[in-house]
Formats: C-alpha cells, structure tokens, sequence
C-alpha cells in the first residue's frame, strides 16, 4: 500500500478494523432483534458501537443511524429532511462543489416538485458564509454544506453558516465523509453523514445523524430498524469494525493527521517547484490534513494518472466521486480552475515519508514525457 494515494475514495483496513471484523464474524451474526440469547449478544453489541461512533461524532446514541453506505447516508440526509419539512418549504440551498451523491439527491427532490439553489465558490473553493446565507430564506426546507471538500481539500464555513441557519430556523446538513476520523467538524450541524471506508474501516457502513428536534421523515416504506431510517438489519460485524477503527482513529488524530498534514505541505511545495506550468489548487491554510490537488496545462489528468500507476502509485483524476465516466470536475469548474490535466493526491496513515519522495522523483519526468509526446515539450 505504499504507493497507494487515494485515501479520500477509501482507505486500506486500519488495523483494529481487521481484528474487529474477525473477533465479529464469530460473535455478531445474530439478528439484533430477537430476544434469544444470540440475538441478545448481538444487540449488545450493536447498542456498544452506536455509542462509540456516536461520542467521536459529538451526538447521542438515539440520534446516530448506520446505513450500508455514505452515498445512502446523503440520500437519506437530503430527501429525509426536505420530506419532513415540506410543509415549511420545498426549496433546499447547497453549495455548487457538494459531492455527486448529494446533488444526486437535491436532482431528485427536483424532480419531484422541490427546487434547489446552488451557492457558487471562489478560485480556492470556499464558500463565503453571507453569499450562502443570503439565499436561506422561510421558505427553505435544507441548507447543505460539506465540511471538506473531497476534491481540494478546502475547509467550510460550518460553524458560521450553523449559526445563520439556526437563526432562520433552517437545519443543516454536513456531509462529514472526509472530516471524521482526521478533523473535528465544527458545530451547528442538525443532520450529519460519514463513510466508514474514508476513515479506515470497511466498505459497506455509513452514518446518518439526525439531531433531536429536527424533522425528517423517511422517503422508503416504514422500517423499526436503525430509528426507523434505514430498513433492513445493519452488517453487524462490519458496524462493529467501522465503530472500532473510528474510535482508533480519533486517538490517534493529533499525532497522526500531523504527520500526514506535514507530507501534503511537502507534496504541495515540490510540486509546484519541481514541475512546470502547474497549478495548486484548493486553500493553502484552511483545508483537510490529508490531501491536495493540483492541474497539469498541456496534459490530460487521465493520462497522469495512468502513467503513475504504472510507476506504483494510485492517485485520481477527472471528477473525483465519477472518475470512471473521464467526466469534468464539477466542483473544478465551480472553482473556475482547470478542469483538464487534475491530480488528486489524498494520504492514509501507512503512507511514508520515502513514499511521498519516490512519487515527487516519478511525476516531473511522467509530466514532461506526455508533454513531449503530445507535442507541447517548452510551451
């Protein structure tokens, strides 16, 4: 995994995850809901990592639902709380660079007769909180704000949108995906969603918050499952190992993300230095400790990526959370940035200082070669 550089699509199992997962496939495969001694165990143990997740998230237990995924998670955030609030207003206000899977949702709210207003950002991809609360109004059902964006790394204003939204009686949704586990989110949230696979644990588990006192209701068929939000029984034995890696995690934060934090600041500073025509992109400062972005003129970002794969490293390009479809960027093109020739380098704790040397030795000559080969060698 040392040549491994898209933490932020998903991260390698952290160690306690692994051993969690085994001790779990033996002792927490009953159905939670039964009262029979299995079944008792199990719900022990589920009720233990709700209240574990829910204290590294800063939430109760009653508030917290596991979900299979943080794309259903966002779905759920987002129809849930327009659903609920539909007396109040139809009409829900996110920032133009929210992660596919939200604006996937805010497209289907549409669809079905809501409507949607996107706030726009400036070159480093942050949203200005009085441009954002300018358009939160009565008649707003949501207001959706990342805590992090997933493609530069540019922290958002929570806290002051919080507050504003909270004095128009408006809730806020925070797609957290790339903050928990490595930052803390700022305060002034009402619903909230996670990805386990971000933070080291297991494909297969999200989490949706919903504060008490927030309305919502589910757009599926009634289910006594999860706070009635998510039908079906949870994984447990992944629910299990996702609650054990987060709490691992957030010990481990301060001294790791530190770490972490330190090797993007290198790989920020010699890329710029080391390879021409390049473009940083994202909040020099005020951004997530585990990644960073940058444009390459002259050269397709798909063609950067694949080269480097070929010299051991993973890294994304194109529309991160689409990348499979080559499509541009969104929230590059909200930022008013390049939307060609993007690399998106995101870190995991196994990752190494001689790692991050070895990729700043590979890209220059990867970047000149595709210049020289595409014919743009000088320009």
């Amino acid at each position: 995994m040392s040549g491994y550089f898209d933490a932020a699509t998903a991260t390698p199992l952290h160690p306690t995850a692994r051993a969690t997962l085994q001790a779990a496939l033996e002792d927490g495969w009953a159905d939670p809901d039964r009262l029979y001694r299995e079944g008792r165990r199990a719900r022990q143990l589920l009720d233990g990592a709700r209240e574990a997740v829910a204290a590294v998230v800063g939430a109760r237990a009653d508030e917290l639902s596991f979900t299979p995924s943080g794309t259903t998670a966002a779905h759920l955030a987002v129809l849930g709380a327009a659903a609920g609030r539909r007396r109040v207003g139809r009409r829900v206000v996110a920032s133009a660079i929210e992660h596919s899977s939200v604006l996937a949702a805010l497209h289907r709210h549409d669809d079905g007769g809501g409507g949607s207003a996107l706030v726009g950002v400036d070159r480093q991809g942050a949203v200005a909180a009085d441009e954002f609360l300018a358009e939160v109004a009565s008649d707003t059902a949501l207001a959706v704000l990342q805590s992090g964006n997933h493609e530069v790394g540019t922290l958002q204003p929570v806290a002051a949108v919080g507050d504003g939204c909270r004095e128009r009686g408006v809730p806020l949704y925070v797609d957290a995906a790339q903050s928990l586990g490595r930052v803390n989110v700022p305060p002034g949230w009402d619903l909230l969603s996670g990805s386990a696979r971000k933070w080291g644990g297991p494909a297969g588990v999200g989490l949706l918050v919903v504060r008490r006192g927030t309305r919502w209701r589910s757009p599926w068929p009634e289910d006594e499952h999860e706070q009635g939000r998510m039908p079906g029984v949870v994984s447990l034995p992944l629910v299990l190992a996702a609650a054990a890696s987060l709490q691992a995690c957030a010990r481990e934060a301060e001294t790791e993300q530190g770490r972490v934090s330190a090797l993007i600041e290198r790989l920020r500073a010699e890329v710029g230095r080391r390879v021409p025509d390049v473009e940083l992109l994202g909040d020099p400062a005020n951004r997530l400790p585990h990644l960073m972005a940058f444009s390459c003129l002259y050269v397709a970002g798909e063609a950067i990526q694949t080269a480097l794969d070929r010299a051991g490293f993973s890294v994304s390009s194109g529309s991160s959370c689409s990348s499979s479809a080559l499509t541009p960027s969104h929230v590059l093109a909200a930022m008013g940035v390049l939307t060609h020739g993007n690399v998106r380098v995101s870190l995991h704790p196994g990752v190494s200082a001689d790692d991050v040397e070895r990729f700043l030795d590979v890209l220059p000559g990867i970047v000149a070669e595709l210049r020289r080969t595409a014919g743009v060698e000088g320009i």
